[in-house]
């Protein structure tokens, strides 16, 4: 499997978090225009102001993931952000307490800025884009995948891929508000920390070169791929 078809899995698996998290931001946006046409337009302005937000944040971190690179670190940093997942999955599924002044100390200046674009009536392209820029937990994990792609443009094209996959799942629900019960988003929430950690097990596998085809390639030049 490649970096783009994980990074949409991800997405697409993850969405669910998405609409629990950020639905209700995304239902609070009103149409300016009435009619069908004109809110499934402004949905998917929402939706592609999002993935916008996410290249963004893709060529940041990819200018990062770029420097690892070229310093011969890529393996210990994919190796490193497994085992972060890892933690982090382990946190959800044993309820184990963290902080929570600064969560709300971070979301407080996006808050307000949502809160200004929605008084002065901005368009649903820009509030998209303030939404993908609000800290989220299922964001960073994409982004721990991103930082270990060889640059750039692989970055930004990993967090577009992670976004598109976001997006079917929350442009049915903000078009057709209710569409999911809070029973279902429970449930596939609660399978996300397992999904965590298959992708932090597959961070690690993939960062120790065993020569595993799609799981565990190993590194270009070493003495494992020169065997093949």
């Amino acid at each position: 499997m490649s970096d783009n078809h994980l990074a949409f899995m991800i997405g697409l698996l993850g969405s669910v978090h998405c609409v629990g998290m950020c639905g209700p931001l995304a239902f609070a946006v009103p149409s300016l225009k009435s009619g069908r046409m004109y809110l499934v337009l402004d949905k998917l302005l929402y939706q592609t102001g999002r993935i916008i937000s996410y290249c963004i944040l893709g060529v940041f971190i990819g200018g990062i993931g770029r420097q690892i690179w070229l310093s011969g670190m890529q393996q210990g940093i994919s190796v490193f952000s497994g085992l972060l997942i890892l933690v982090a999955a382990c946190t959800r599924i044993f309820k184990f307490s963290t902080p929570t002044n600064g969560p709300s100390f971070l979301l407080k200046p996006f808050h307000d800025l949502f809160s200004y674009a929605l008084k002065h009536k901005a368009n649903h392209l820009i509030i998209g884009m303030i939404n993908g820029l609000l800290p989220c937990g299922f964001v960073y994990l994409a982004l721990a995948g991103a930082v270990n792609t060889p640059g750039i443009p692989s970055a930004v094209s990993y967090m577009f891929w992670f976004g598109l996959g976001t997006a079917p799942l929350m442009l049915m629900v903000t078009i057709g508000v209710g569409w999911t019960s809070a029973m279902v988003r429970n449930r596939i929430n609660k399978t996300m920390p397992y999904l965590m950690i298959c992708l932090g097990i597959w961070f690690i596998l993939r960062g120790m070169n065993l020569n595993i085809p799609y799981l565990s390639p190993s590194k270009p030049g070493s003495s494992v791929a020169d065997c093949r």
